[in-house]
């Protein structure tokens, strides 16, 4: 199959084409003017794509992964709605245009909004931070789009990730800092929240899957389906790579965009791809 990917410079992105490569895929590379292609992936066709200037040559592909997006990880900013979202569903809009007959696009938990437990994609959204809103919006509109122009969609609502190519502001990057560095301590909120996490790797290669069915099956979970404390979460890498470095449990408070506890109902992602 030929499948694009927007965004594929970034942390999920670089996951995604490594995981396309693997299968055999061939790759379009979607890329705005002032992308720089990483070492080694000049074999790729590449394509400009670059709404400032009205260019949507997607290379006819079979499919698109759209996970590009920009201002993260200040989920707070307005521009998500000001400028990322008319700037993305214009982008999808006139790739859908010139024949993308299939998108799987990234959307994320946020929009459940605050709620606590299983979240399932049965349940109606209540984005609470304008990161959250814009995905929200940019599925609804995608939604309205495909009864005048029919394209198969599939939204792929991503948890928590860790792994290689994370931003060195989150928790696994952090950690491993205070790692080199020789600290006996690692400073972190109290650690009792529950979170859905998955490898990015992991994520890379459900998203290619969910890219490769001719079917789009709307909201779908990309999640473990197990709550998983942030402690324990941290205290298994100290563990598992044998660092010499302990918890230092209540820090910092908890953060209050998010919810205590949730985790995603990963049920529809494995009937999706035949996993039950």
């Amino acid at each position: 199959m030929k499948i694009a990917v927007t965004g594929a410079t970034g942390f999920i992105g670089r996951h995604v084409v490594a995981e396309l490569e693997r299968r055999g895929h061939s790759v379009v590379l979607l890329l705005r003017a002032t992308s720089v292609l990483p070492k080694g992936w000049q074999r790729h066709e590449a394509r400009r794509c670059d709404l400032a200037d009205g260019v949507a040559d997607a290379g006819q592909p079979d499919a698109l992964i759209h996970l590009a997006w920009g201002g993260l990880p200040n989920y707070n900013s307005l521009h998500h709605f000001e400028q990322e979202l008319p700037t993305q569903y214009a982008l999808l809009k006139l790739l859908l245009a010139v024949g993308v007959p299939r998108i799987v696009v990234a959307g994320t938990c946020f929009e459940y909004g605050m709620r606590s437990g299983p979240l399932n994609e049965a349940m109606e959204t209540q984005p609470s931070n304008p990161y959250a809103f814009a995905k929200d919006a940019l599925r609804r509109q995608l939604e309205f789009l495909q009864r005048e122009r029919p394209f198969q969609l599939t939204w792929a609502r991503l948890f928590y990730m860790h792994g290689e190519g994370q931003a060195a502001g989150s928790l696994l990057p952090l950690l491993k800092q205070a790692v080199a560095r020789g600290d006996k301590r690692f400073p972190m909120s109290g650690g009792e929240q529950l979170r859905d996490y998955l490898p990015v790797s992991e994520v890379a290669r459900h998203l290619v899957s969910l890219a490769e069915s001719d079917t789009g099956f709307g909201v779908v979970n990309v999640s473990s389906g197990r709550p998983t404390s942030v402690r324990s979460l941290v205290e298994s890498w100290i563990t598992g790579n044998g660092w010499a470095i302990e918890p230092e449990l209540g820090r910092f408070p908890y953060p209050a965009h998010e919810p205590m506890a949730f985790w995603g109902d990963n049920q529809k992602l494995r009937r999706c791809l035949n996993l039950l």
